[in-house]
């Protein structure tokens, strides 16, 4: 119910205009959160990162893996088959103690299918000879979920994330091998009794300001675990194959990494 003097600030115009007191504000508040649809696709022609000399990355593409089946599961890849990386949902929430909890997830109920691929990574010096590191990149696979949340009392972001990679192929150039149909999935996934929920390798990962071995600041990022299964269907070496490869129950633990300029 508004008082007289606050119906005397209501004008006729175009629309209606109420003044609210210090008071009525004061009871305002926010809801639950933002939530963000996402599709997209990003291409990129070049990345150039330059210091004395260059390295660049050409043919960039980011987007969708336009298949719905991945891992003998129709439909895993969500409902529509097509380029774009889409099927996104991302929540942000600010908590009560002002922490950030960001969660990104599948719009429907099914894993967000990805598609990466690039063409040459290459080092350029300042007199135009280059090395070439990597080349014919591609990545198909699916994300089943991800979250971000910086704590405010200790000033950590933590990032997770629940990945499986059915193929990637690359070549590496200047060493003469290539890999053909790399394939990544969780240590406990079993091929002979597949199911979904075993499917997804997680990567916990916690980035901070973190101090280096010379006491000076450093971008810190520590990695308490990764367990994952690894396979390579072929592996060339000088242009021929040399065979299989398959790692079961890798496992790296207690990781840290510190990165600075110098």
């Amino acid at each position: 119910m508004l008082e007289d003097s606050a119906m005397g600030n209501i004008t006729g115009q175009a629309g209606v205009i109420i003044e609210l007191e210090d008071q009525t504000t004061g009871n305002i508040t926010g809801q639950g959160g933002i939530s963000i649809e996402l599709e997209t696709k990003i291409n990129m022609d070049r990345f150039i990162y330059t210091d004395e000399g260059s390295l660049t990355v050409s043919d960039i593409s980011i987007g969708g893996a336009e298949r719905t089946d991945f891992f003998g599961f129709n439909g895993l890849g969500g409902p529509d088959s097509n380029d774009l990386l889409d099927n996104i949902r991302i929540d942000i929430d600010v908590l009560a103690d002002g922490d950030a909890a960001i969660n990104i997830r599948p719009q429907f109920f099914n894993a967000i299918d990805f598609r990466v691929t690039s063409g040459a990574w290459e080092l350029w010096g300042q007199g135009a000879q280059n090395t070439a590191l990597m080349d014919n990149l591609f990545i198909e696979g699916v994300l089943g979920r991800g979250s971000i949340h910086i704590d405010t009392d200790t000033d950590i972001m933590r990032l997770r994330s629940a990945f499986a990679i059915e193929v990637m192929d690359f070549d590496v150039p200047f060493a003469a091998v290539g890999i053909r149909g790399l394939s990544l999935t969780g240590a406990d996934y079993d091929q002979t009794f597949p199911s979904v929920l075993d499917l997804f390798a997680e990567v916990d990962l916690y980035i901070y300001n973190g101090q280096r071995a010379d006491g000076g600041s450093s971008l810190a990022i520590d990695m308490p675990s990764f367990a994952a299964d690894i396979g390579m269907q072929e592996v060339i070496v000088g242009q021929a194959s040399i065979g299989q490869i398959f790692i079961d129950d890798l496992a790296i633990t207690n990781t840290q990494m510190r990165v600075y300029g110098h």
